[in-house]
């Protein structure tokens, strides 16, 4: 574990067991782990969807192929990305849902950020610059109407949210079609960002 003592807050997220019957009955049956992934000092936030199975498993947020191509996005190297005194991970749940019959990721449970979300925010005084990955991170931080046309609409739109602000499709493989639709992604979007992310970094 990371060298920084862990606050409080995320201690008791790390022992929290609320969605553990809901876990039990999934095709996975697993129990909770919950990754928590702050410190009060994190000038970034990454907050994304919910840990898949390798996160649950190794325990680091974003530890899988999709985590590899976002730190890509985001021009930061593994030891950045997993910096506690400079960025916090917080997905809108902290464990792995499990997958439904049909072996697809189930959605994040809204029993946790409606448990945790505000109080970690209100943790995290300090931040200068949010990265939302996805649909669900979008609507909590920018409201039901800024998701209400897709996430493909959102990210279109990231001009009015920046600097302070971006928004992002999730970094998974199944996206690889979405970004080849939309090359103004990497050729406008992300050049940006990877400058805002270096000016926080080297702050």
């Amino acid at each position: 574990m990371d060298r920084i003592e862990e606050p409080e807050l995320a201690s008791r997220i790390r022992a929290c067991r609320l969605c553990a019957d809901d876990f039990a009955a999934t095709a996975t049956g697993h129990e909770p782990r919950p990754v928590p992934w702050f410190r009060p000092s994190a000038r970034i936030l990454v907050a994304g969807q919910a840990p898949g199975m390798r996160v649950h498993e190794a325990g680091r947020p974003f530890a899988d192929p999709s985590g590899t191509r976002l730190r890509a996005w985001l021009g930061m190297t593994d030891a950045e990305f997993y910096d506690l005194a400079r960025v916090a991970v917080v997905p809108m749940a902290f464990c792995f849902p499990g997958y439904d019959k049909s072996g697809s990721d189930l959605p994040p449970p809204p029993r946790c950020a409606e448990t945790w979300r505000g109080q970690v925010m209100k943790a995290l005084s300090g931040l200068r610059l949010t990265i939302l990955v996805g649909g669900y991170a979008q609507r909590w931080h920018l409201g039901p109407h800024a998701a209400r046309s897709g996430v493909a609409a959102t990210v279109a739109r990231w001009r009015e949210h920046a600097p302070a602000i971006f928004p992002l499709p999730h970094p998974s493989w199944r996206n690889t079609g979405w970004l080849k639709r939309h090359p103004w992604f990497e050729d406008e979007l992300l050049p940006v960002l990877r400058a805002r992310v270096r000016e926080e970094l080297d702050a």
